[in-house]
């Protein structure tokens, strides 16, 4: 019985050290923490309470509750979708998405949706698809390339509409990758080749053309120079111009001009020509 006496401090602190420690967890697990671009969902026995936990300290009961929390901040994520254009040719995209949760709404997130996870899978990949379904079957194929920012336009009005209701806010939308059928790139690849040809063919014609009537415009300026020419011989002083012809072209002919003597007024069109050191010579 003597024995059993110094056991009781110990057990006595060590009742006293669990109850504090206790009364620690359970004054710590009172309390939770949203930092900035959170919000929270508080649930008591696993029902959510009303309201959202916004940035700040907050209490909550302990033991019985649980605070889940959301990221609030703009998110990004990519979608492939897949579907067909107004002329039933296959269409392939990728976009990427960029939303963020309401914070005010996000009560009604966890209790229809649950995790941003779930968010992403259950309700943004195939709400992305509908949204593409229903712009592309708006255009042709052709269409859709020559169009791309009308089909992009469309397909963020169709985004939109859709994920509201799951309130879920849609910032911006990309159009990552569009491709087509192999069958189909081939044969607008076929076109291109076709409306280039069809190109150069139309620039040669023109350019022929331009030089054909080019060729009219010189022959007729000859012609109107050679008339002008001969009504200019048949009038007072066509004598004089015919001898400024001549020596004009043998100065272009490339020939060197000798010194010359012009003798007699009555000499016929062409001037009687002498090289004067010839002359000089025969005297001598």
């Amino acid at each position: 019985m003597k024995s059993a006496q110094p056991n009781s401090p110990n057990i006595q602190s060590i009742l006293i050290g669990v109850i504090l420690a206790a009364i620690a967890l359970i004054g710590f697990s009172s309390f939770v923490i949203i930092s900035p671009g959170e919000a929270g969902v508080i649930s008591i026995l696993g029902k959510a309470r009303d309201g959202a936990l916004l940035e700040g300290l907050h209490f909550k009961p302990p033991l019985v509750s649980k605070v889940d929390v959301y990221d609030v901040t703009v998110q990004k994520f990519e979608v492939p979708a897949q579907s067909s254009t107004k002329d039933l040719q296959d269409l392939k995209g990728r976009f990427a998405i960029n939303f963020r949760l309401d914070p005010a709404k996000v009560v009604e997130v966890r209790r229809t949706q649950g995790t941003l996870a779930n968010i992403v899978s259950k309700v943004i990949a195939p709400q992305t698809q509908e949204a593409f379904k229903i712009a592309a079957a708006k255009r042709t194929a052709e269409e859709s390339i020559t169009q791309r920012s009308e089909l992009k336009k469309d397909f963020d009005i169709a985004l939109q509409s859709r994920l509201e209701k799951y309130d879920v806010i849609v910032l911006d939308t990309s159009v990552v990758d569009l491709n087509f059928s192999t069958e189909f790139a081939k044969a607008v690849e076929e076109k291109q080749i076709a409306e280039q040809r069809a190109r150069r063919a139309v620039y040669i014609a023109q350019e022929a053309e331009q030089e054909a009537q080019a060729e009219i415009n010189r022959a007729r300026g000859k012609a109107e120079a050679q008339k002008l020419l001969a009504e200019t011989l048949k009038s007072q002083g066509g004598r004089l111009v015919l001898q400024k012809e001549t020596i004009q072209a043998w100065r272009e002919g490339g020939a060197q001009m000798p010194k010359v003597l012009v003798l007699g007024g009555d000499s016929p069109a062409i001037p009687f020509l002498f090289d004067l050191q010839d002359v000089q010579e025969e005297a001598m």
